[in-house]
């Protein structure tokens, strides 16, 4: 097991706070039938996909009293913030105490994968939530590689896009950018400092965007943070020039105001965004719910892809969102199965996707989360068409960890007034390619 390899991507354990499975039914995973699991009851962390944790749980509610109405299997549920759910994951496959499901970040996957703790979705256990055609293809290649049998299954899927005020675009004149060239261009154009506006806003304190956003844009420029074999490539020429490209934006640019160094959450810049502080973020297709409670209406932001700078790959997301799993020390197998199913069915898939602004993974569910066709084609175009996979190696998660806080720790220094130069970012991603190692 490389659980070693696994626990340093992590910033703290929380032993304290696994929940044991409770007992039930035989852990055979076989065809029981709903009925015949009357009375059992199951365990399950929810990871935050919406506004609020308080959201969530008033959005799972209902959906959770139609499974138990349906099968007569209770759920005790909690929704939990992604870094206390990965923390918690952690402890719970470490120490084999933990929920009967939980939901985990889908580039977790393989790290997770690396503990042995979690069930195996073989071709007989898939049969029974509709097989592998019933995910898409884009979305089931989250739960590993083609000779891996999956330990989690597809719940949620989001893309990155740039999001841009409309009316700022309109006013100056401008179209939506299509490379990163001219983005950066129209940034310079939108950018206003003595008024508090900016061309451009991010979460620079986000060790987890600034991972997301050095794969994105490192993989534009042809790199890799990780060889064939699963060794860490961080200081690729492409993943150095996909980083300094980010770093860039508020160093040499000037196009992202130096506080949004502090902004240590995504839906910070979301704010600064809905308030007219920014003409454009990069930000996740469930990006309009914060905007909605920051009160900007949908008709007021459009998205485009991430631009790739002039001959560079056209890729502007990962597969992002959340899987299923259901740990392998759970007493109630079968009854987990059920509610994996009833969660990925397509019918469930339209309600969630809808509640939560997630794009359906499985074919057939309809993302129905805006009236606005023209975003939903973009997203769905996105995920059909610009993503590239997270690299399915058990060390992504130390990856986040790493590379992420270099990151952040670059936008930091260039808010400063010091812009890192590219040797800067390549000696940054050097050291963190080095605690890899360690």
């Amino acid at each position: 097991m490389k659980i070693k390899i696994l626990l340093a991507g992590a910033v703290t354990v929380l032993v304290a706070t696994a929940v044991a499975g409770c007992s039930g039914g035989a852990p055979s995973g076989s065809s029981s039938t709903p009925g015949s699991l009357a009375g059992t009851t199951i365990t399950y962390w929810a990871s935050n996909q919406g506004a609020s944790i308080d959201a969530d749980t008033k959005t799972l509610a209902p959906e959770i009293a139609k499974f138990t109405a349906q099968t007569g299997i209770n759920v005790k549920y909690e929704v939990v913030p992604y870094p206390d759910l990965t923390n918690n994951t952690l402890s719970a496959a470490v120490s084999g105490q933990g929920p009967d499901v939980l939901n985990l970040g889908s580039t977790n996957a393989s790290s997770f994968r690396a503990t042995g703790a979690f069930y195996e979705w073989t071709d007989a256990a898939l049969a029974e939530v509709g097989g592998k055609d019933h995910f898409i293809p884009a979305a089931f290649a989250t739960t590993g590689t083609a000779d891996q049998v999956p330990t989690s299954l597809p719940l949620y899927a989001t893309v990155y896009s740039l999001f841009y005020n409309k009316q700022m675009f309109a006013d100056a004149g401008l179209q939506p950018p299509t490379t990163w060239e001219e983005m950066v261009s129209d940034a310079k154009t939108l950018t206003k400092p003595a008024q508090g506006i900016y061309g451009l806003t991010i979460p620079g304190g986000t060790v987890n965007v600034g991972m997301h956003l050095s794969f994105i844009l490192g993989s534009q420029s042809g790199g890799a943070p990780f060889d064939d074999a699963g060794n860490p490539t961080f200081t690729d020429n492409g993943m150095v020039d996909g980083v300094s490209r980010y770093v860039d934006l508020i160093g040499t640019d000037k196009v992202v105001n130096p506080s949004d160094a502090q902004y240590t959450q995504g839906n910070q810049s979301a704010t600064a965004f809905a308030n007219g502080k920014a003409a454009m973020m990069f930000q996740q297709s469930t990006g309009g719910t914060v905007l909605a409670t920051n009160g900007m209406t949908e008709d007021k932001w459009g998205v485009v892809p991430i631009p790739a700078p002039q001959g560079g790959q056209k890729i502007s997301s990962f597969i992002g969102g959340a899987n299923i799993a259901i740990m392998k020390s759970s007493k109630n197998i079968d009854a987990s199965v059920q509610f994996v199913k009833f969660m990925t069915s397509t019918d469930e898939q339209g309600i969630l996707s809808k509640a939560f602004t997630s794009l359906p993974v499985v074919n057939g569910a309809t993302a129905d989360f805006t009236t606005d066709t023209a975003k939903i084609a973009v997203f769905q175009d996105i995920l059909a068409n610009e993503t590239k996979p997270a690299p399915l190696v058990p060390g992504f998660q130390a990856f986040q960890t790493n590379v992420g806080g270099a990151v952040v720790a670059l936008i930091a220094q260039a808010a400063t007034g010091t812009d890192p130069t590219k040797s800067d970012v390549t000696s940054a991603l050097n050291d963190a390619q080095a605690k890899m190692n360690g």
